[in-house]
């Protein structure tokens, strides 16, 4: 049976550098490995349909489960990473990544691969991704856009992993070129082990002081929003007593605590077993309360930053899967080589990487508000996206491209940072787990949406259409931003 990772070094603030450089490169690697390889699926997505002979809104399945996954399981990482720790979970993630891309190259049927190549895949790209986004936020602060940018710029490798993958088809076909796959994530296991617990002792303690008596009332919930990874760990007797009450047994004070270890010290042996078991009972009772806390999240729905994010972060990944999937399969039916088509994906991994490191470093100088630079880049990617269909020979569409790279690139840069800044480093965990449920329930329907559209008009530009649609919406939630501040001001006063 997996055991909790060891307690987490304390800090006083974030370090914003030392360790968290190796936290940056394991994240890095992620965006290399996982989401890179997600880029890769436009390519897999023709082979598919041709090996399979499934139509477009059928092959889409497989690339929206995978998709899907990777949000919607947040609350279930979440509760792993808060039990097992992050570690443990990343190279759970990893493993479960290795073994569906090697058991999809065994694969008969596009239902077999919604399973082997979406289902594990997405929930270990979803354990593996939210670990290392989690564990950055607590280790950097003021240049938690950079180093994000930084980390995300791994995407960009995809100018190596398209060729990679289509020369790789070529020589071994597409088994052999998932078996490498499967390999190359298996990396992720050793890099994993970088993901030292950090945990912020002056948020800890000012929450806990804050709330004061009230703490005995609300239970365990209330101290596991200020450090979701090690609450149990920094909880006082007063919290842990509260938590035995919500677990169904009568609280103990911190004077029978003393006197139990007294009973334990003269005690016979069967006396020690007795009090050993009930209090790993206790404890084990309130990791389940506070998972039950950190899985439903209620107190979020009552946070209209919750909704903004939400709402924004929804529509944006929405509208970016779809041309992403969909990008080589226009160019063929335009008649471009399938060799020229996955440069178009080259070309966009290139871009993206260097816009993100620009959009990242912009948005540290803090010259503006972060969340005004993403609503920006999501309205320049609606409007790139809806003038797409113009796009029909190779230079128009590597025009297209390298704009909607540029433009993607600089709003995904800040959606950790905006993310921060909207729900407090408290919170990260809850916040990203939830808004991420309710997003990969979106996604889930997005490429098979786009795959249907295809299907019935025989062009791909009402998918590009959909696109650039879902990103003016993505951006209208932003503005909502400074009324939610002007409310939550009121409360305060």
């Amino acid at each position: 049976m997996l055991k909790r990772e060891g307690k987490a070094r304390p800090y006083t603030k974030a370090l914003d550098g030392g360790w968290g450089w190796m936290i940056v490169f394991h994240f890095f690697l992620v965006n290399v490995f996982v989401m890179g390889m997600f880029k890769t699926f436009a390519i897999f997505f023709v082979v598919f349909q041709e090996e399979f002979e499934g139509t477009s809104e059928q092959t889409g399945w497989i690339g929206s489960i995978m998709t899907s996954l990777s949000y919607s399981a947040g609350p279930l990482v979440a509760v792993i990473s808060d039990i097992y720790g992050e570690k443990t979970a990343s190279i759970l993630g990893a493993l479960l990544i290795t073994g569906g891309y090697l058991i999809s190259s065994w694969a008969t049927s596009i239902p077999f691969l919604c399973v082997t190549m979406g289902f594990l895949p997405g929930l270990g790209s979803a354990l593996v991704y939210q670990a290392a986004v989690v564990v950055m936020s607590k280790y950097f602060k003021k240049r938690l856009a950079l180093c994000t940018a930084i980390a995300r710029s791994g995407v960009g490798l995809t100018f190596l992993l398209a060729p990679f993958t289509k020369a790789m088809i070529d020589l071994y076909d597409w088994t052999g070129a998932l078996v490498l796959f499967g390999a190359i994530a298996l990396n992720l296991v050793p890099s994993s082990m970088l993901l030292r617990p950090i945990h912020i002792t002056s948020e800890s303690n000012s929450g806990i002081k804050d709330q004061g008596s009230s703490l005995s009332a609300s239970g365990p919930e209330a101290v596991c929003g200020t450090e979701t990874s090690h609450c149990i760990e920094t909880q006082e007797p007063s919290i842990r007593d509260s938590a035995m009450q919500k677990a169904g047994r009568p609280g103990t004070s911190l004077t029978d605590s003393q006197n139990r270890n007294e009973e334990f010290n003269n005690g016979p042996n069967r006396r020690r077993l007795f009090l050993i078991t009930d209090e790993e009972s206790f404890e084990k009772k309130a990791i389940l309360w506070s998972c039950k806390q950190k899985f439903c999240g209620i107190s979020l729905f009552k946070n209209p930053f919750f909704y903004i994010f939400t709402w924004s972060w929804l529509f944006s990944q929405l509208a970016y899967l779809i041309p992403l999937f969909h990008l080589v399969a226009r160019a063929k039916t335009l008649g471009i080589d399938m060799t020229d088509a996955s440069y178009l994906i080259s070309v966009a991994g290139i871009t993206e990487s260097v816009s993100q490191l620009i959009s990242g470093w912009v948005a540290d100088q803090n010259w503006i508000r972060k969340y005004h630079y993403q609503q920006s880049y999501l309205i320049l990617c609606g409007i790139t996206n809806l003038l797409a269909p113009l796009a029909t020979t190779f230079p128009l569409l590597m025009t297209y491209i390298v704009f909607f790279a540029i433009f993607s690139g600089g709003y995904l840069a800040l959606i950790i940072s905006v993310l921060v800044d909207l729900s407090g480093h408290s919170i990260v965990h809850q916040f990203l787990g939830l808004a991420g449920f309710f997003t990969g329930i979106a996604v889930l329907s997005g490429p098979p949406i786009a795959g249907w559209l295809y299907d019935y008009t025989q062009t791909y530009t009402g998918s590009f259409y959909l696109s650039g649609t879902c990103y003016l919406v993505s951006a209208v939630s932003l503005f909502f931003v400074p009324l939610a501040e002007r409310w939550k001001k009121s409360l305060t006063r």
